[in-house]
Formats: structure tokens, C-alpha cells, sequence
């Protein structure tokens, strides 16, 4: 009983250190009156520039959280691939799996830093035009997993024709 009661007055005390002498504080003064005022802006989710529009984000996603939001103007990223959409997010429906950031193909093809993380993006520099064009290896097993979650079914293999090796001029492994 006494250890209950030492407890209880240590915490109330501790408490009353935290109120009334602003003691162990975690976030300042100033940052507290910019969340309070709504001043506070989220950290990027998308890199809408270093994105190549292709959905895969979006059909990956298992809760809906990304939805697809069309361009005012469409950008031609090289002779055959046009990005036409960008993902946006609701943060209020993600869960956090990262299968967004696992299924981009800027990441999972190219091994570049993703465009889109549930947390923070962070800074995406990637020459798009370039990486398209530059040969990569990829298996014939990773390619159809991959696949299955892009918006243009165009890419997936029929009778021995593979629009996306085409495109990329893949080296099968």
C-alpha cells in the first residue's frame, strides 16, 4: 500500500512540475503556438515531379488511402509514356504499410528514392527522361508481380510480347 501511495504523489507531483513550471517540455514554446494556430505544414507525401504517373501506388494501396488526380496538363516523359496523373494521399485513411513506396516503380525499377512515403518524401532528385531510357535487369517474375498493380495493362505479357521491355529496353536476368 505504501508503495501505491509513493507512486501516486511521485506522478502527481510530476504532473504539477510539468504545469506549472513548464519542466521536461518536449516541444518548445514556439512550436506549440504554430500547432495551436494551424501554422504547422505537413511534411511532402508525393514528389509530384519526380513521379512517372503509372498508378501503381494507388492499386497497391489496401485501404484507398491514394487516389489518382488528373493533370491540367498532361507531361510526355518520353516517346511512348505520357503521366497524365499524379497520386494524392489521405493521410486520414493510410495505415502505414509502405506498400506505396514498395510498388513504385521509381524505387523498385530504378532504385532511386521513391515518390511517395506516408511520412515524408523527403527530397527527390531524379533526371526521369534518363533513368526511362537507361537499360535495367529485372526478372520475368518481379516484372508480372509489379505489373499487376499498374494502371496501364498494356504492360503485361501477352504471347511473348512485353510492351515495358520495350519501353525500357529490359536485360532479362
Amino acid at each position: 500500500m505504501k508503495n501505491l501511495i509513493r507512486i501516486m504523489l511521485e506522478g502527481a507531483y510530476g504532473n504539477f512540475k510539468k504545469i506549472f513550471f513548464a519542466s521536461d517540455r518536449v516541444t518548445d514554446m514556439e512550436m506549440r503556438k504554430a500547432i495551436l494556430e494551424g501554422k504547422v505544414k505537413p511534411k511532402d507525401k508525393i514528389a509530384t515531379d519526380a513521379c512517372i504517373g503509372c498508378g501503381g501506388c494507388s492499386n497497391a494501396c489496401p485501404t484507398g488511402a491514394i487516389t489518382m488526380t488528373n493533370l491540367e496538363t498532361p507531361e510526355k516523359l518520353m516517346d511512348e509514356w505520357t503521366k497524365s496523373q499524379i497520386p494524392n494521399l489521405n493521410s486520414e485513411k493510410c495505415v502505414f504499410c509502405y506498400y506505396c513506396h514498395d510498388f513504385c516503380p521509381v524505387y523498385a525499377l530504378f532504385g532511386e528514392k521513391a515518390t511517395i512515403h506516408p511520412n515524408d518524401v523527403g527530397k527527390v532528385e531524379i533526371n526521369l527522361e534518363k533513368s526511362m531510357n537507361q537499360p535495367f535487369k529485372i526478372s520475368d517474375d518481379k516484372l508480372s508481380f509489379i505489373s499487376q498493380f499498374l494502371s496501364d495493362k498494356t504492360i503485361l505479357k501477352k504471347e511473348g510480347n512485353n510492351k515495358l521491355a520495350e519501353l525500357h529496353k529490359i536485360n532479362k536476368s
